[in-house]
């Protein structure tokens, strides 16, 4: 796959293995022998392709440094008081935003500007507990509900280049026990 080991992408091997998962490659199809690669392998790699960054971006703090995080604090900070302008700020201009295994993605500041101002118009509140996720920071996210309890909804996985979030990926909630998370979490 061209272009899929750079170390300094914004996308890597789990970005490969969920476009893959998405469209179905891998699966050999009635009457296909095994090593025939399926449309869907096919249409894995041109949407990676489109997905890869620009070679010029900045490589990622490594784990655990002062930057990393001190944009995953700002990071959690934004998401849990549900505030717009910091969670923008700290986003590239061309941003992917992808929910596997559903269709949903969003490209751009703007696009994923206004789908978390969905999420935070519609009163909801997150808890974040912070994980590891492939080397990369990430998140398990937990609805507050009006019982005080948090209820977890997915696991949010950061993809950083420099001093920004050029990916953010979320998993469905059945990814929380895998990485250690409670399925909820108690009233503060």
């Amino acid at each position: 796959m061209p272009g899929a080991g750079r170390a300094n992408g914004c996308h890597d091997l789990s970005s490969a293995v969920a476009i893959c998962r998405r469209c179905g490659a891998g699966k050999v199809g009635a009457g296909r022998p095994p090593s025939s690669p399926p449309g869907g392998l096919k249409r894995a790699r041109a949407t990676l392709r489109r997905q890869l960054p620009l070679a010029d971006r900045e490589p990622a703090p490594a784990a655990g440094p002062p930057a990393e995080d001190a944009i995953v604090a700002r990071f959690a900070r934004a998401w849990e008081s549900a505030d717009l302008d910091a969670l923008v700020a700290l986003l590239t201009d061309d941003v992917f935003s992808s929910m596997p295994p559903m269709p949903f993605e969003y490209q751009g500041r703007d696009v994923v500007a206004r789908f978390c101002a969905s999420i935070f118009g519609a009163g909801r509140r997150f808890d974040l507990v912070p994980a590891r996720a492939n080397g990369q920071p990430a998140f398990g996210a937990y609805l507050r509900a009006p019982t005080g309890i948090s209820h977890g909804v997915g696991l949010y996985v950061l993809t950083l280049t420099g001093d920004r979030i050029c990916a953010m990926t979320r998993f469905d909630k059945g990814v929380l026990a895998w990485f250690g998370l409670p399925r909820s979490l108690p009233s503060r």
